[in-house]
């Protein structure tokens, strides 16, 4: 029988954020050596990074930092919860996030490129999958600019980490409303800022849906023209963060909200993990 205790899985599931039973298993061929078994793992886990190509990565975290023009938000996802909330993970984002940001990287592509370490992100991110056990990928990068940021990153639940991630570039002097604009964007996930940012052919789309909804519903010809805009005002209130109705207050619009603050809300990113 191998010379090891569960303290020592313990110690090498909390170093590496490894799974029990490959860190078992590890202990085992290594004779109870720690040392030993940190590079089994990591031998084994890189010639598995390929074969855990094909795997959903459902779970992770997002990350934020605001800079000077410019802020980031990352989405590092991996396959469990359990990776998810280890500290090896967390202090990877926060790794990544750092290189990501230093790199001004708008996309996963151009952050998976940035460099760290003498090498890519990618590659970095990979090595370090390698002893967790499972697939680990920088899967989605927002750059937003501006002079200012609000930051709001939520927890769905008390033992992840942040689910869901919101940067808002905005001028003004008013931090509070900014920050509370950030946590409406959470829960409300509007796509645009405003109904003027919808592309054409998706307000086109929507009217010819909502007239031919409204001719099938036997409403009058004369009245038509007047249902029709109102429905596509409901349809960029769904969207578009300025025409959304405010989550504290739902009497009053964003753009009311930001306009009496003296805030000008110049773009925003919101990210969900797994979304």
């Amino acid at each position: 029988m191998a010379n090891y205790t569960i303290a020592d899985v313990k110690i090498l599931r909390d170093r590496l954020g490894a799974g029990m039973v490959d860190s078992k298993n590890a202990l085992e061929e290594a004779d109870g050596d720690i040392e030993k078994a940190v590079e089994i793992l990591r031998v084994k886990g890189l010639k598995g990074v390929a074969k855990r190509e094909g795997r959903q990565t459902t779970a992770g975290l997002v990350a934020a930092k605001p800079g000077s023009g410019y802020a980031t938000l990352i989405e590092l996802a991996s396959e469990t919860d359990f990776v998810a909330k280890n500290e090896k993970f967390v202090a990877l984002a926060d790794q990544v996030l750092e290189a990501v940001h230093a790199g001004g990287a708008s996309s996963a592509a151009e952050g998976n490129a940035a460099a760290i370490g003498g090498q890519t992100v990618e590659a970095f991110v990979n090595d370090e999958a390698a002893l967790m056990g499972e697939k680990v990928e920088l899967r989605t990068v927002n750059r937003i600019e501006g002079e200012q940021f609000a930051i709001y990153l939520h927890k769905t639940s008390k033992d992840l980490p942040p689910q869901v991630g919101v940067v808002v570039g905005y001028t003004g002097d008013d931090a509070e409303t900014a920050r509370s604009i950030a946590q409406h964007i959470a829960f409300a996930a509007p796509t645009y800022l405003s109904r003027d940012d919808v592309p054409s052919e998706q307000v086109d789309k929507e009217r010819a849906i909502v007239e031919e909804t409204a001719k099938n519903e036997g409403k009058p010809e004369a009245a038509l023209p007047k249902i029709i805009e109102g429905r596509l005002t409901g349809f960029f209130k769904e969207i578009a963060l300025l025409d959304q109705a405010y989550a504290k207050d739902n009497k009053l619009s964003v753009a009311k909200v930001v306009a009496e603050a003296g805030l000008t809300i110049t773009g925003f990113a919101r990210i969900k993990v797994g979304a």
